[in-house]
C-alpha cells in the first residue's frame, strides 16, 4: 500500500546516484545504504534522473533500481525519472510505474527534438494523462535544448496531475516568470547554489546533486535558506557546492562520495567518466573541509 505522504512536506528531494561496482554493474548493497542516508536526513528521493545517469541506464536496469528501492519501503516519498524523446516508450514506462509503490514523477522535455509551446504542451499533457501520481516538470534547457515555455506551463497549469515544477535555468527572472505564470505551482530549486535566491522569490525548496554527499546538511542549509537564515559561510558552502560542477554532473559527487568511502567505485556509465575530473586534492579538500566547517558553524 502506498504511504499517503504529502509531498510538500518535503523541501528538498535528492537526485540520488545510481552506484556501480568495479564491473559497472548497479550496486544494489551500495544503493540501500545511500536511500538508507536519505531517509535518516529525511530528504525525499528521486530515482534515475541525469544525476542518476537514467538515460544510460538499460530498461531492465531501470526496472530493477525502482523495484528495489520501493521493496526497501523508505518512510520517505519516492520520485521516479520519466525523460528520452520517444513518447510512446515513455507512457509504457509511467504506466509500469503506476503499478509500484512510488509518490511522483519527475518529467523532462524531450530532449534533441527542441518542439515548441504547442509540442511541449503536447509532450507534458500526454505524461500527465499517464500518471498516477502527482508530477513536477522539469526546465533544463542545457540539458534539453530548450526551455518551457510560458505558454506552456499556461496551458497545463489546471490539470490535476500538475504539482510542481523544477526551474534548473539558473534564471531567476524565468523563475518569475512560471510564479507569475502557476501562482498555485510549487517551484522547486534545481540548482543547488541558488537556493537562497531562489527562496527569496518563493520557492518551496531544491532538488539536489549536493544532498548525495551531504543529505543532513544540504537538508539544513535549505531549512535555513527558507527561514531566511543564510549561513554566515554561505561563501564557502558556494564554492563547495560549485565544485560539484566543475566538470559534467554526476562526474564530480561520484568521484567525491567514492572518496568518502561511500561508493565502492566511482564509475560512470559512457560517455561519462570519471576521468574527466583531475583535480581530485581540490574536489576532497574544498568540498568535504568547508561544507563540514559550514554546518558545524550553525551550531
Amino acid at each position: 500500500m502506498i504511504n499517503n505522504f504529502n509531498l510538500d512536506d518535503y523541501a528538498l528531494w535528492t537526485a540520488l546516484v545510481t552506484p556501480f561496482d568495479q564491473q559497472g554493474n548497479v550496486d544494489y548493497d551500495t544503493l540501500t545504504t545511500l536511500v538508507s542516508e536519505q531517509e535518516a536526513a529525511h530528504n525525499g528521493i528521486l530515482l534515475l534522473g541525469s544525476t542518476g545517469e537514467g538515460l544510460a541506464l538499460t530498461l531492465n536496469e531501470q526496472q530493477g533500481i525502482v523495484e528495489h528501492v520501493c521493496q526497501l519501503k523508505p518512510s520517505v516519498p519516492l520520485m521516479v525519472a520519466v525523460g528520452g524523446s520517444n513518447l510512446a516508450q515513455q507512457k509504457e514506462w509511467v504506466s509500469y510505474c503506476n503499478q509500484l509503490p512510488i509518490h511522483s514523477y519527475l518529467l523532462g522535455s524531450p530532449l534533441y527534438a527542441k518542439p515548441g509551446a504547442v509540442g511541449q504542451t503536447h509532450w507534458y499533457e500526454s505524461l500527465l494523462n499517464e500518471s498516477a501520481h502527482p508530477c513536477m516538470l522539469y526546465n533544463v534547457p542545457g540539458r534539453s535544448g530548450v526551455s518551457i515555455p510560458i505558454e506552456t506551463i499556461e496551458n497545463l497549469k489546471a490539470h490535476p496531475k500538475l504539482w510542481a515544477l523544477k526551474e534548473a535555468s539558473g534564471n531567476i527572472t524565468q523563475f518569475e516568470a512560471y510564479r507569475q505564470a502557476a501562482p498555485n505551482l510549487a517551484l522547486y530549486s534545481g540548482d543547488d547554489a541558488l537556493m537562497p535566491y531562489f527562496a527569496q522569490a518563493g520557492a518551496k525548496g531544491l532538488v539536489s546533486v549536493a544532498a548525495n554527499a551531504w543529505p543532513l546538511q544540504t537538508h539544513e542549509f535549505v531549512k535555513r535558506s527558507l527561514s531566511g537564515q543564510h549561513p554566515n559561510l554561505f561563501a564557502q558552502w558556494t564554492r563547495a557546492i560549485n565544485s560539484l560542477f566543475a566538470v559534467a554532473n554526476p562526474i564530480p559527487v561520484k568521484v567525491l562520495m567514492h572518496q568518502q568511502g561511500r561508493l565502492s567505485s566511482p564509475l560512470l556509465r559512457p560517455p561519462l567518466t570519471h576521468l574527466e575530473l583531475t583535480h581530485l586534492e581540490l574536489t576532497q579538500t574544498d568540498c568535504i573541509t568547508t561544507a563540514n566547517d559550514t554546518i558545524l558553524s550553525w551550531h
